[in-house]
């Protein structure tokens, strides 16, 4: 089973930008996907962004789309999630997800969490304002 480890979290000033790694334990297998989520003190757990091992694809939540980017590094086992123009709501736990169920899936599909079978610890990342 993958195990996932992310790091890159930490405090940061509003306006910022913070990049985010993920880390598989195990070697990627092409028709993997790989997800970002957050989850804020108080609210559900949140979709940002997820990437394909194979192609590359990637597929952002709507009201983020312009500050995020998703990227991987099949050599390194490695997804990252690059956030630009932090701001003080952006304070949240992060968390990695990885969906290794190789069966076809509807991209709209990848946001829901219940999509991803393994997850991180999270890493927490603070904005100060």
């Amino acid at each position: 089973q993958v195990h996932l480890v992310e790091s890159g979290g930490g405090l940061v000033q509003a306006g910022g930008s913070l990049r985010l790694s993920c880390t598989a334990s195990t070697r990627t297998i092409d028709n993997h996907y790989m997800g970002w989520f957050r989850q804020a003190p108080g609210k559900e757990r949140e979709f940002l962004a997820s990437i394909r091992w194979s192609s590359g694809s990637t597929y952002y939540s709507d009201s983020l789309k312009g500050r995020l980017t998703i990227s991987r590094d099949n050599a390194e086992n490695t997804v990252y999630l690059q956030m630009n123009n932090l701001k003080a709501e952006d304070t949240a736990v992060y968390y990695c997800a990885a969906r290794t169920n190789p069966s076809t899936i509807f991209t709209f599909a990848l946001a829901r969490e219940r999509s991803y079978d393994t997850w991180g610890q999270g890493t927490q990342v603070t904005v100060s304002s």
